[in-house]
């Protein structure tokens, strides 16, 4: 049965989804736009630092005040409503709360919230891909050992590019890579909030009269969202990460069979059933010639003579060879497809894309020479973007995660480029998300047998 028809039932027998969303940013406004439009869904709360900014966004995606005046999660039940709160652990702590979307964007919120959501039994949608990268091979044993589902979002490049992976192996395919495209040159890793508006063309009037974040913009811009979204994929999909960082080629759609095999079969890749990202953008900057700048791909292979033909009967594109074909979706609508989650949990009992190793990390890397006493300001910021790598390299080397690097002060001067260890930086251990990541890396150095800097230093 459809997921509608199985909300529709849902909604029919008086048994909604009931749901919570911590964070009213962009991403959980455009889900909260679409809740109330489908059956079978009660937005229970939302929570958010700001009470005040999360009614702001009800009000701007089109719910009537009366909607969203509840005074209690109880009340919030009884009525129909929603309650606004800023305290999302009672939010996660009440039997009130089926589902917990966290749409935070702090990788230390997320982690407390998803232990919270284990302590609890509530089924958690992580749209917090930091969160996801910085601790999730972690929280989702836990999530296991607990009974609840940890789910990627369904919208977010992740859980879409999940979703063609599975399709490709569920009907015999070997996927030979796997990725999503967005606009890059390689100035832009030296990218700065002070740089970022020129870079993508908006006029300081446009930046003036909008809602925008540059630092925000910026993690986008300097190639961080992407190595975090791709170690994302590398660990729910079983496919491995670039030894030395995405190469970000230049490549349309009709190219990928050709230029994403590995060079052994022609392509450039080092190896078949890895990640990349795709530039919209020839390195001196002329736009690609039917770009991916807003989707994801996955290339595979054809298993025997009878499907290359097969591929060749029903037009689909492929290398000279035959044997290699790509699907994609050009575009993905964030937020505004974050219900399929919700329901793809709450009827069939599936994650729509769901972390089951670690393979990749990504690291803290200098954008600039840095100097011992300077403070880092994370994802986004002046003084390091993040940098796809294994994550056994990351365990050997003791690589500080773009996670937690920021108001961390460094100890040593880093050159640029180079990754930022935890070595460099004095930092708290006690507190949760640090504690949180040192057990995961103790952990899986211990199951890989990876010696790290860590332990040879003691």
């Amino acid at each position: 049965m459809s997921l509608i028809r199985q909300l529709k039932a849902r909604a029919a027998n008086g048994k909604p989804v009931r749901v919570g969303v911590i964070g009213a940013g962009k991403f959980g406004s455009m889900y909260l736009s679409q809740a109330p439009r489908t059956p079978g869904i009660h937005l229970v709360a939302v929570a958010d630092l700001s009470p005040q900014r999360a009614r702001a966004s009800l009000a701007r995606v089109g719910w009537e005040e009366p909607r969203y005046q509840a005074r209690s999660l109880q009340e919030a039940v009884r009525s129909g409503g929603t309650f606004i709160t800023d305290d999302a652990d009672a939010m996660i702590a009440s039997d009130a709360v089926d589902i917990v979307i966290d749409a935070t964007g702090s990788p230390a919120a997320g982690i407390h919230h998803a232990l919270l959501c284990c302590e609890h039994k509530k089924h958690i949608i992580m749209v917090n891909v930091e969160a996801d990268v910085l601790a999730g091979p972690y929280l989702a044993r836990r999530a296991e050992e607990a009974g609840i589902i940890y789910s990627m979002a369904s919208g977010d490049q992740p859980a879409l590019i999940a979703e063609l992976v599975d399709w490709a192996r569920t009907i015999g395919m070997e996927v030979i890579c796997a990725g999503k495209g967005t606009k890059y040159l390689p100035i832009y890793h030296q990218s700065t909030p002070d740089t970022v508006w020129g870079h993508y063309g908006f006029s300081e009037e446009q930046v003036a009269g909008g809602d925008f974040n540059a630092q925000m913009f910026n993690s986008f811009l300097d190639g961080t969202k992407s190595a975090l979204e791709m170690a994302a994929v590398s660990n729910g999909c079983e496919l491995v990460p670039p030894t030395d960082g995405l190469m970000f080629p230049a490549c349309g759609v009709d190219d990928m069979p050709t230029l994403l095999r590995a060079k052994a079969d022609g392509g450039i890749l080092q190896q078949r059933g890895t990640v990349e990202v795709l530039s919209s953008l020839e390195r001196d900057g002329r736009p690609v010639f039917r770009d991916l700048r807003w989707g994801v791909y996955a290339v595979f292979e054809a298993p025997s003579d009878y499907v290359k033909d097969c591929f060749a009967q029903y037009g689909l594109k492929t290398d000279a060879s035959g044997r290699f074909a790509a699907t994609y979706k050009p575009y993905h609508l964030i937020g505004l497809e974050l219900g399929i989650s919700v329901a793809s949990i709450a009827v069939r009992n599936e994650a729509t894309g769901a972390t089951t190793n670690w393979s990749g990390d990504v690291a803290a890397t200098a954008k600039r020479a840095l100097k011992a006493g300077e403070k880092l300001d994370g994802e986004g910021g002046f003084t390091v973007y993040g940098k796809l790598m294994p994550a056994a390299d990351s365990l050997r080397v003791g690589a500080l995660p773009i996670g937690l690097a920021h108001n961390m002060v460094l100890k040593n001067d880093i050159p640029a480029g180079q990754a930022v260890r935890w070595s460099d930086v004095d930092f708290d251990a006690s507190k949760e998300a640090v504690r949180v990541r040192r057990e995961m890396e103790a952990l899986f150095a211990r199951e890989l047998g990876i010696v790290t800097e860590h332990k040879k230093a003691a």
